[in-house]
């Protein structure tokens, strides 16, 4: 079985397709993945290809073709037309008519109800499965930072990190932040007595792959409540999660969202690891491989 992931090259759109793809072939270990950016694939070719009954597009045909992110929408569903026997399979809620596509996979947040071309998810998928490698008492912060509906608060940030620092006293603590994380908080950070609990690893310091790797070894993981992808990245690998409140700018689904994971207490705003929800069993890629795999 082969995929062929039409791709715009941003890193999160990514992490959805291998989510996807990783979650299939644990399923079916032949399967193979092929990533073609939109670059490489003018819409005036791919209508040329339309006419013609020879195309070498690809290595070789696919079965499915992945888009995330509205530039590969139409030619996801171009490619549909010249690869009749692939299935394709928009990881959003698609630019075009749904019907367009075989499946759209929407997270539950966009409001869109299933049905036999909707596939409804917890959160955007991910390729992270829950390792099983959690040390007792390891920690870890994530933070964000400014966003079209937050808004970075200093004092709010340091009064929450050092809550958690005094609150689990026999934890080894790791903070890392993001690319939204203002530049010189780390700096702020360093001169409050708390921090000497920490180990602090600023994001342009870690590399790619390092904050996944933390999130198998850590029991508990703390994340602002802006970045929604962490906090179900978090739930997937397997931890207890607590999220950190932020100033909201507006109210809209993302923030409904994460008060809805509080009410159900998939998550808490606690600050100790004892009185955080116990791991819940998140397996979104896999169920909607599954689902797929079924279909096809």
């Amino acid at each position: 079985m082969h995929i062929v992931y039409v791709s715009d090259g941003k890193a999160g759109h990514r992490s959805q397709a291998l989510g996807l793809f990783q979650a299939m072939q644990r399923q079916q270990p032949e399967t193979t993945f092929e990533e073609v950016l939109i670059t490489d694939l003018p819409i005036i070719s791919l209508i040329l290809a339309l006419f013609s009954s020879k195309n070498s597009l690809f290595k070789q045909a696919p079965d499915f073709i992945f888009g995330v992110g509205s530039h590969t929408h139409f030619r996801v569903w171009l490619l549909g037309k010249i690869f009749k026997k692939a299935k394709t399979i928009i990881l959003m809620k698609p630019s075009l008519p749904i019907g367009c596509f075989d499946y759209a996979v929407i997270p539950e947040h966009d409001g869109i109800h299933a049905d036999s071309h909707v596939i409804v998810t917890r959160g955007a998928l991910n390729p992270i499965r829950n390792e099983n490698r959690h040390q007792t008492a390891r920690v870890l912060i994530a933070l964000g930072g400014s966003s079209k509906r937050h808004q970075w608060n200093q004092d709010k940030v340091l009064s929450s990190v050092k809550k958690i620092v005094e609150n689990n006293p026999n934890a080894e603590i790791i903070l890392t932040t993001s690319r939204r994380t203002p530049a010189e908080f780390v700096d702020i950070l360093r001169q409050q007595n708390f921090a000497q609990h920490l180990h602090i690893f600023p994001v342009e310091q870690t590399p790619q792959g390092w904050i996944f790797e933390e999130m198998q070894k850590a029991e508990a993981v703390w994340v602002t409540e802006d970045s929604v992808s962490m906090i179900f990245e978090a739930l997937t690998a397997g931890c207890r999660v607590g999220v950190m409140a932020m100033d909201r700018l507006k109210d809209d689904r993302i923030t409904h969202s994460v008060d809805q994971m509080l009410e159900s207490q998939l998550i808490s705003q606690q600050t100790c690891v004892v009185q955080l929800p116990q791991p819940y069993a998140f397996k979104e890629a896999d169920r909607v491989a599954t689902y797929l795999l079924a279909k096809n």
